[in-house]
């Protein structure tokens, strides 16, 4: 098990992401195809910064990445990445407003990981409100047909998470990625052809 966690970490200095964390997101449009050029992207959670990196070089120039989180990426972004510090959740705060500015999106991803405790029963709450305050964000600033995709903790709250994507988007999927520690616990869920759209008015 050590050899496979070391063997994505030191791929990805290789291949000069901050973290490991770039390959789920490389497996996950392997499969779903979720990128292309020119959209538009939210990466909440965007922090160290892989994520947005890979993104980036999908959506090309003519595209756009807007990274949000607490924390500051120690890395350069392209110019097709914006990255804003703050709460993505509190609408009056600089990220909130540069939410608003850059809606709507094409994709809104979530990588958001809550403050563990170890203990259980809380961490697994913890991850569910990350994941339905992202999905939330998801419901007012997506275009028509676009996607989502949003890391949880494995637990019981994932149903009702799926039971909420599955009345906003066509397609919901679970996904395990290869590239995920063994002993970790987190899950996406991966919602495609979203069947609400942001007004242009608001």
């Amino acid at each position: 098990m050590k050899k496979y966690q070391d063997h994505f970490f030191q791929k990805a200095k290789k291949d000069n992401y901050p973290a490991r964390s770039v390959y789920k997101l490389m497996e996950m449009d392997k499969k779903f195809k979720l990128f292309g050029p020119g959209q538009n992207v939210l990466d909440l959670g965007a922090a160290p910064g892989s994520w947005s990196l890979y993104l980036a070089d999908k959506v090309g120039l003519k595209g756009h990445v807007l990274a949000v989180d607490l924390h500051v990426p120690d890395i350069s972004f392209p110019d097709q990445v914006s990255f804003v510090q703050g709460d993505v959740f509190d609408g009056d705060s600089n990220a909130g407003k540069r939410i608003r500015e850059n809606a709507p999106f094409d994709l809104v991803l979530s990588d958001m990981a809550p403050r563990t405790t170890g203990v259980k029963f809380t961490d697994q709450a913890r991850s569910f409100n990350l994941a339905m305050e992202a999905l939330n964000l998801a419901r007012q600033f997506l275009k028509a047909n676009g996607g989502f995709a949003v890391k949880i903790l494995e637990g019981p709250d994932i149903q009702e998470l799926q039971k909420q994507m599955r009345s906003l988007f066509k397609k919901v999927k679970h996904f395990k990625p290869k590239s995920s520690r063994a002993e970790s616990k987190e899950i996406f869920l991966v919602g495609q052809e979203f069947l609400g759209a942001m007004s242009d008015e608001s």
